[in-house]
């Protein structure tokens, strides 16, 4: 009932804010002891594991491999400063859903006018397309390397994979996510091994590690696709929503303690990725840079992408190699489809107020991520497929601004805990990671843009006509993160720390949260 009047009290549709978006009566509620217990932890696994899918995605592995046969170790610096600022952002929205109990999305339908909102919720479903295009194509080169087919067609077939997870479904979404874990382990289990039979040079790796250095636009454009493919716009809506579904002790101890432990477990799953795509980088820089590399898999290496990565494992496993690279691969694509759903759902359900069933939503994302798949790959063939997924992971570093300046500000303002002073400092130092974020983007957008008129081959009344449209594009793109950061938000009209250690009216999970999840049995339409 208080969280129905809260809804009502802020504008919302109190049919659509508290009802379950999916019916489920096999839903199960994960509650939190009042009692201050270290095994209060095990309650809180879960979200950052699942958030944690999308830093091991087709895209991480693609700009991985390329960074790592294109320049060796000197791009993994960028993997260990973007997952230490991933930890800081992703631990943000964390707080934020568990110190308000709203999520991202929301706070953004109930902070901005509708014009504001509704542009921010375009960006955040581009986000969401941008982020599926890899799992597509590497989907579609999983599939290339099991069964000869070519990737055109592989493309076309991964819009089944919706249909595919729901007949898995049957047997349960417990069993179907353990599924999908294990074959994500799988391809880390095959890069530590590899990782060992390579022998990378283990000062040189550290050197990579702790020595920043880009050396010509080249780097600079893979930094920032491996940026743009670690720190993800939509897994910011999504953290802040998952968060929801524990019932946690509404005290001002309760909600520290989770953010406290939801901290801990972010780092955990993050510590993972991280492991991960180093070893990826590593694996390709050493095998890629390795004095006897024979000239056929030189030639790889020249324009390497994930159809072409599985010659990494032959030494380990022989010609069985391509198999269970490319198992591995579906497994990634796959499960980070079920991250995507997720985020979709919350940000449409929290941005227009609207909920579509899992599948149908997977589905209208999946067709419009395979129409530019389709055509890039009809066209450029796997080479050209590779290169789309480049594209969609710098997509994603642009419009990283547009999810992360909101939080940012919400943050500050909304999920204040502790002294006056140590909020300011944690407020300035996240201020600071994501304004240098946002600048690396505008710098690498505005540089590139200039070197592509000062060396383009066109007449001069196109290359001024293109410029022209082009800084207005960039004017028009500044602008807007200028108007998220200066713009001053409204007081929060609701008081969402308790006064004392006292329980409050307003409990966790949020029943809409703990059943919008993927179902044994759909029923029902749009709610």
């Amino acid at each position: 009932m208080a969280m129905a009047a809260a809804a009502t009290a802020s504008g919302g549709n109190t049919s659509f804010s508290n009802s379950p978006i999916i019916e489920n009566s096999d839903s199960t509620q994960i509650v939190v002891p009042e009692k201050k217990s270290w095994k209060n932890f095990f309650s809180y696994l879960g979200p950052g594991f699942l958030v944690s899918i999308a830093y091991i995605d087709p895209g991480n592995f693609e700009t991985d491999l390329q960074s790592g046969a294109q320049y060796k170790y000197e791009l993994l610096w960028i993997i260990l400063v973007a997952s230490c600022a991933a930890l800081v952002i992703q631990s943000l929205a964390a707080n934020l859903g568990v110190v308000t109990g709203k999520h991202l999305a929301e706070h953004c339908r109930a902070e901005y006018s509708k014009v504001p909102n509704f542009m921010l919720w375009v960006v955040a479903e581009i986000a969401v397309v941008a982020c599926d295009i890899p799992e597509v194509i590497g989907t579609a080169f999983a599939l290339n390397m099991l069964f000869n087919i070519p990737v055109w067609i592989g493309v076309l077939l991964t819009g089944l994979s919706t249909l595919i997870l729901l007949a898995l479904q049957r047997y349960g979404i417990r069993k179907l996510e353990f599924l999908i874990a294990f074959l994500v382990f799988t391809i880390a289990l095959c890069f530590f091994v590899e990782l060992h039979y390579s022998k990378p040079d283990p000062k040189e790796v550290l050197y990579g590690l702790f020595v920043p250095q880009l050396k010509g636009n080249g780097a600079t454009g893979l930094a920032i696709s491996l940026l743009g493919a670690m720190v993800m716009p939509h897994n910011l809506f999504l953290h802040s929503a998952l968060v929801l579904s524990r019932k946690i002790p509404r005290s001002v101890p309760g909600i520290k303690e989770a953010c406290r432990y939801y901290l801990i477990e972010s780092g955990l799953a993050l510590s993972v990725a991280f492991l991960i795509n180093v070893s990826v980088i590593s694996v390709s820089g050493a095998v890629c840079n390795a004095p006897d590399l024979s000239p056929e898999d030189r030639a790889s290496c020249e324009d390497l992408d994930l159809n072409k990565a599985s010659f990494l494992l032959r030494n380990v496993v022989g010609k069985w190699s391509s198999k269970i690279f490319a198992i591995a691969l579906l497994a990634s694509g796959q499960s980070s489809t079920i991250t995507g759903t997720y985020a979709g759902q919350y940000v449409m359900q929290g941005f227009l107020n609207l909920r579509l069933q899992p599948w149908l939503r997977n589905f209208l994302t999946r067709c419009l991520a395979i129409i530019p798949s389709l055509i890039v790959a009809l066209i450029g063939g796997s080479a050209g497929a590779g290169k789309l997924i480049i594209i969609a992971s710098m997509i994603l570093s642009f419009e990283l601004p547009f999810a992360l300046v909101p939080l940012l500000k919400f943050t500050s303002s909304r999920t204040k805990m502790g002294s006056h002073a140590n909020s300011l400092l944690i407020s300035a130092v996240t201020w600071i990671i994501g304004g240098l974020i946002m600048g690396i983007n505008i710098y690498y957008i505005v540089s590139s843009f200039i070197k592509l008129l000062l060396h383009s081959h066109m007449k001069l009344v196109a290359i001024v006509f293109l410029g022209i449209l082009g800084f207005s594009g960039i004017a028009l793109y500044l602008a807007a993160i200028g108007y998220l950061v200066l713009r001053k938000n409204r007081e929060p009209s609701t008081q969402y720390l308790p006064s004392d250690n006292s329980q409050t009216a307003e409990t966790l999970p949020r029943e809409d949260i703990v059943n919008m999840r993927l179902p044994n049995r759909v029923a029902g339409d749009l709610s």
